[in-house]
């Protein structure tokens, strides 16, 4: 039997357009079971929600913010399997059908897929896939792994909930994955079948809400400070983040901490770049983007 699919797309402020494109890529998909749409407003009154009569529009009825918006999406859901997509981004044709097929194949709990980032302001687009069919709480450690991202995400209604202590919705969804990938690897389709549009997030450059982030999934998972890869990447972020902020010291003192558990950590070195004035945290992230990374 073909599972029900209800899709959760929370949404906030003036994103009206964008809202309207990522539920009719939902709405679009060539997928032969019942398929509902429930979008969340999380600080904006529902009936400034334009979407087609078929979508369920509600309130966020729990935390504000993305996880609890998430939240209230996946109780509103009367489906088999839950799937997300971010208002700002697109799923491409075949994205729930190929999903939904390699969780009946494997036998799979939580499947996601590579991605397309589109930077918005070049309108270039860039694959990032991640060369396997499984993906593990060890891979997850040692790399945040982009292209396995929030709007790709599919997985047994009722099985898992955001965790609305994030702060401020930081890394909920690395959170979430990570607890997923614990329980059983998830199933991973390594096609570009969701475009992920960067630069239009809520949360670009919020580096206050990042680094309590990052420190939040360090005291929440801390196997992360274990892996010397993994805990060099996030010590690198932290000191990039106050690099950004203008905290010369904090960067400093989190740029050598990454350097001792990992030579060459190149997230390190551009900290202290930005830290010394050298370039702008700006400039780095769109020469990144450029490219389809992030710092």
């Amino acid at each position: 039997m073909t599972p029900s699919v209800g899709v959760v797309i929370p949404t906030r402020g003036d994103r009206a357009a964008l809202l309207r494109e990522a539920v009719e890529s939902a709405l679009a998909q060539d997928y032969p079971g019942r398929l509902s749409v429930v979008v969340v407003a999380d600080g904006v009154a529902p009936v400034d929600v334009d979407v087609p009569p078929s979508v369920r529009v509600v309130s966020n009825a729990r935390t504000p913010g993305l996880p609890g918006a998430r939240n209230t999406g996946i109780a509103a859901c009367d489906a088999d399997l839950v799937a997300f997509c971010d208002d700002d981004d697109l799923w491409l044709p075949g994205k729930l059908a190929a999903q939904v097929r390699a969780l009946r194949d494997r036998g799979g709990a939580f499947a996601s897929c590579g991605i397309e980032v589109e930077h918005v302001r070049e309108r270039r687009r860039v694959p990032r896939l991640a060369g396997r069919d499984t993906v593990t709480a060890d891979d997850l450690v040692r790399s945040r792994m982009v292209m396995v991202h929030s709007s790709t995400f599919l997985f047994e209604r009722g099985a898992l909930w955001a965790d609305e202590s994030a702060p401020n919705g930081q890394n909920e969804d690395w959170d979430l994955a990570l607890r997923a990938a614990k329980r059983q690897p998830i199933t991973y389709v390594d096609r570009p079948l969701v475009r992920v549009r960067w630069g239009a997030s809520h949360y670009v450059a919020r580096w206050a809400d990042r680094i309590a982030g990052l420190d939040w999934m360090l005291a929440r998972h801390p196997e992360l400070a274990v892996d010397p890869r993994g805990a060099a990447r996030v010590y690198g972020q932290l000191a990039f983040g106050h690099a950004a902020l203008g905290h010369r010291r904090e960067a400093t003192r989190w740029a050598f901490r990454a350097l001792a558990t990992r030579p060459g950590e190149p997230r390190a070195s551009i900290a202290l770049a930005v830290a010394a004035g050298l370039v702008s945290a700006p400039t780095i992230l769109s020469a990144l983007h450029r490219r389809g990374h992030g710092i």
